[in-house]
């Protein structure tokens, strides 16, 4: 029987051949989406690159993620001030991964910036996360001279958090680990929407499992679906925004047969390379699903780059995912 442990940093190990997302700022514009009265989704012009989000109620306002560089988070800060003139009194970090957290310095002093706890205790060692996150930059060098220091949050919390914001009650939840150990989801429940971060993306597009394994993330999402029965949209991390519970449910789908395909070929006593020929790829085919290609096109972009790069994407995830599962199974 395979024990497993859930790593205290993320995998740096890629399989052959492996092309990550490209979170490079070069070219990036965010577009603000409303999703109710003060309730924005800025939105990333080149999927996969990083959303973000504003949020406003009578007294204060508050952004989701920083973006990956201080150019990205001054971007940020000016959509903000021209979509409400609430005061920035809130930055939540859906995840400790920089791309979500290196622009946390150069927002105000005076901002406070909430995470989980789990998210701040794997917020030590900058070089590493420069290095880790340098490699999905394609060549970009942005990361080299404009982060020079990374900022904590200020406030953390452990499973649930409120924020008042007037009017508005935003709710921090931490179910468990996922693509990290410290996935924090912010759910604003009066406009029924949620931004996932890491967590959880459009249903149809492979997720990452960098610092887990696909148990204990089959149990966070479970755990996600029963408090938050009402949930409607999610605006995730990456990618488009979609409907919550089919995202819920098709990744919960994967997670179980990965988890069952690569225990199986532990058990077996197969070795990495025979495990990833044997695991199912949902993105073997040449579509994605009609959905995910549909929320795609809203882009506005070659039909072709766009679908035909996501897929080319997924299948690099799934490889990513049975590697890691394997390295946590077989250890």
């Amino acid at each position: 029987m395979s024990v497993f442990r859930i790593p205290e940093r993320e995998i740096a190990e890629r399989p052959g051949g492996y092309s990550g997302p490209n979170l490079s700022p070069a070219g990036l514009r965010l577009t603000p989406h409303a999703l109710a009265d003060g309730v924005h989704a800025l939105m990333a012009s080149l999927p996969p690159k990083d959303n973000n989000g504003l949020v406003a109620g009578r007294d204060a306002a508050l952004v989701v993620d920083a973006g990956i560089t201080p150019d990205v988070s001054r971007q940020i800060q000016d959509l903000a001030a021209e979509l409400t003139d609430r005061p920035l009194r809130y930055l939540v970090n859906t995840t400790y991964h920089g791309d979500h957290t290196f622009g946390n310095l150069a927002f105000p002093a005076e901002t406070v910036i909430v995470s989980s706890r789990a998210n701040r205790d794997n917020m030590t060692d900058l070089g590493y996360e420069k290095q880790v996150r340098g490699g999905n930059m394609y060549g970009d060098d942005a990361l080299l001279d404009a982060v020079t220091e990374w900022r904590l949050p200020d406030l953390v919390f452990d499973s649930r958090a409120e924020i008042d914001l007037g009017g508005r009650t935003v709710v921090l939840w931490h179910f468990g680990p996922g693509n990290g150990p410290g996935d924090t989801v912010v759910h604003v429940p009066d406009a029924e929407v949620a931004w996932t971060g890491n967590l959880l993306a459009h249903a149809g597009i492979a997720h990452m499992l960098l610092q887990g394994g696909p148990r204990p993330y089959a149990a966070t999402l479970r755990a996600m679906k029963e408090a938050l029965p009402g949930l409607r949209t999610i605006v995730p991390g990456h990618g488009p925004m979609g409907p919550a519970h089919p995202a819920i449910d098709a990744l919960l789908a994967y997670l179980e047969r990965l988890d069952e395909d690569v225990s199986a070929a532990v058990a077996a006593g197969r070795t990495l390379e025979e495990t990833m020929a044997a695991c199912a790829d949902p993105w073997a085919g040449d579509r994605l699903d009609p959905a995910l290609e549909a929320a795609l096109a809203g882009y506005g972009l070659p039909t072709e780059a766009v679908t035909g790069g996501m897929l080319a994407l997924c299948r690099d995830l799934h490889r990513l995912n049975v590697l890691a599962t394997y390295r946590l199974y077989h250890a």
